[in-house]
């Protein structure tokens, strides 16, 4: 199998739809991990038929340790060989106040936003560990930098996300593997849709008055940060909207 191998979490839509399409196009191999089975084979077979590569496709829910621990020790015939490990997979649920939070909703957060991130992380950097490189690319979200009313466990999850970063890069740095944060401003993917649980008039009014980022930007800023020479690593990346002065701060021509 010629050329590099990334494995990009949570490729059903969004940020990791995106990302995979653009590595794809630059040749890259890609492990496609993910729930929903039917879109990650969708994928898989229109970027395998659109470019000369190789695409591999996992589908299971990163919130299940032994999931992903089966799913990571069945790579072989070379796809064991990641270059690149793209944690993408995560989500926002709800925007109650602590008071009127939902537990199902903090437990999916921190599931999949910490834990899931967690035990991907361990078993690819494993992998990465015997070959002494790699790149890892987290990512983050302005919430994991800046607190906003109604963001409360969801920037908890991105806040350890950031900090869970900067302790990658130091304890990974002895085995040669880089390690990334990519934390996006406003996005417009699926998010606010499942933050708001199908509600699309409440999505769609996140949006109304700019123009948000989309997802080829954050694949494209990930292709960037994968891609520069070996002596250098882009530690943190914020990246938001021109609209968007931070968190809580945005231009809406309404």
């Amino acid at each position: 199998m010629k050329g590099p191998i990334a494995m990009i979490t949570g490729a059903t839509s969004g940020f990791g739809e995106a990302t995979a399409k653009r590595l794809a196009k630059e040749g890259w191999n890609l492990i496609l991990t993910g729930r929903r089975v039917d879109r990650l084979e969708k994928l898989a077979k229109s970027l395998s038929k659109k470019y000369d590569v190789h695409i591999l496709t996992q589908g299971y829910d990163v919130r299940i340790e032994e999931a992903v621990n089966e799913s990571v020790a069945s790579l072989n015939g070379g796809w064991e060989k990641i270059d690149v490990l793209v944690n993408n997979a995560g989500l926002a649920v709800g925007r109650s106040p602590i008071n009127d939070g939902d537990a199902d909703d903090w437990n999916r957060i921190i599931d999949t936003n910490v834990k899931g991130l967690l035990y991907v992380t361990r078993a690819v950097s494993n992998l990465m560990k015997k070959r002494k490189k790699g790149h890892i690319v987290n990512i983050g979200s302005i919430a994991g930098k800046e607190v906003y009313d109604g963001g409360n466990v969801y920037c908890a999850s991105k806040f350890a996300v950031d900090a869970l970063t900067k302790a990658m890069r130091i304890e990974l740095l002895p085995l040669g593997i880089k390690v990334t944060q990519i934390a996006p401003g406003a996005a417009e993917t699926e998010f606010s849709l499942v933050r708001f649980k199908d509600d699309e008039a409440k999505a769609a009014a996140v949006y109304n008055g700019f123009t948000p980022l989309a997802a080829d930007d954050i694949a494209d800023t990930v292709h960037y940060a994968i891609t520069r020479p070996k002596h250098v690593c882009l530690n943190d990346i914020v990246i938001m909207p021109s609209a968007q002065a931070n968190s809580t701060t945005i231009l809406r021509d309404l």
